[in-house]
Parts: structure tokens; sequence; C-alpha cells
């Protein structure tokens, strides 16, 4: 690790974007600082602190990939507005979690879930319970956060516009998701 001490600031932030593990490590932990500072800000959001630590650290990931010194600004000044922005795009994601009404979720749970009439036996209903599962774990492994979220409340009944406005995106891309999910989901064998 004192071979970096030796090193620039410019030279840490060079190797890092070249690939090189071991200077991007050194970076996170000399950045590492200004994340908890940061998210110290942020001590009366309804996340826990390490939560918005490891968003920061996001952040800060995304600052050390795409910093150009060419563009005039310093590290420093560009890391924070990534720390910051990251912090902030994830509190607003998880306040529009919560202000879904209850009656309108539906997770997706792996454990077995009460199926009602319509079957003729308890082998059926174990089937279809182990059907379920199957299902969520695919959706799980197969969808990004953002289609999963726009399937499940399709599901639920909502509307293209609801939709869209629940989740601070255009109706044309709340289409495109669910086109998305259905050429996934045909390519998909259970």
């Amino acid at each position: 690790m004192s071979e970096f001490k030796v090193k620039t600031h410019d030279e840490i932030l060079s190797n890092a974007q070249s690939g090189d593990n071991a200077y991007l490590e050194a970076a996170i932990v000399k950045y590492r600082q200004i994340v908890e500072f940061i998210a110290s800000k942020y001590k009366e959001s309804p996340m826990e602190r390490e939560d918005l630590i490891q968003e920061g650290m996001i952040g800060l990931l995304a600052a050390i990939k795409s910093y150009d010194n060419k563009k005039g600004a310093s590290f420093n000044t560009y890391s924070k507005i990534c720390i910051d922005n990251s912090i902030q795009t994830a509190l607003r994601k998880f306040n529009r979690q919560k202000d879904i009404p209850l009656q309108n979720v539906i997770e997706y749970q792996e454990e077995e879930m009460p199926i009602e009439n319509g079957f003729d036996s308890a082998e059926d209903i174990v089937i279809a319970q182990e059907s379920v599962s199957l299902l969520t774990k695919v959706l799980r492994e197969n969808l990004s956060d953002f289609e999963n979220e726009v399937l499940r409340l399709h599901i639920v009944g909502c509307s293209y516009n609801e939709i869209a406005k629940r989740l601070c995106k255009s109706p044309k891309a709340i289409d495109n998701a669910l086109q998305r999910v259905r050429k996934k989901l045909i390519g998909i064998s259970l």
C-alpha cells in the first residue's frame, strides 16, 4: 500500500479507471470519508446510515469510473456531486416505495402462498405453490428491479399512466419495460 502514497491523486484515479483493482481499492479507501460525510447530512432520512453509505459508495465508484480531469472540475467536487446524487436517488426510490398503497402491493415471495379454490387435491396445491416459487425466482434473476416493479404494478391492475406517475417515468418507458418483460419471459423455459 505504501506505493500509493507516492502516487499522485491523478495517477491513482487514472490507474483505477484503467481497471487496476489495487488502485481502485486505494481510491475507495481514500475517498470513503467523503462518502461518510455526505451520508451524515441525511441523518434524518428514513434510510439507515449504512444503506446511505452503501448508496454513496455506488456514487463514488461511478465518479471514479467516469471522471475526466480535462472537463475542468476537480475530482473532489465531481465525486461529491456523484455521491450526493446517488444517495438522493436512493432516497427518492425508497420514498416512492412507501407511497404505494398496501392494498396494491403483491410481494414476490418464495415461501408458501395460500392458494384457494380451484384445486382438486393437496398435491395440486403443492404443485401450484412450487410453480409460484419458481416463477418468483425466475423473475428476480431475469428482470431488472425496474422491470420487476413495472410488472408488479401491471399485475395489480395499474394502467400505464398510473405506473408512469408512480415511478416518475413516461408511459412510453413503461410500455418499453413491459415489452422487454414479455420478450424475456418468452425466452425462459420453466
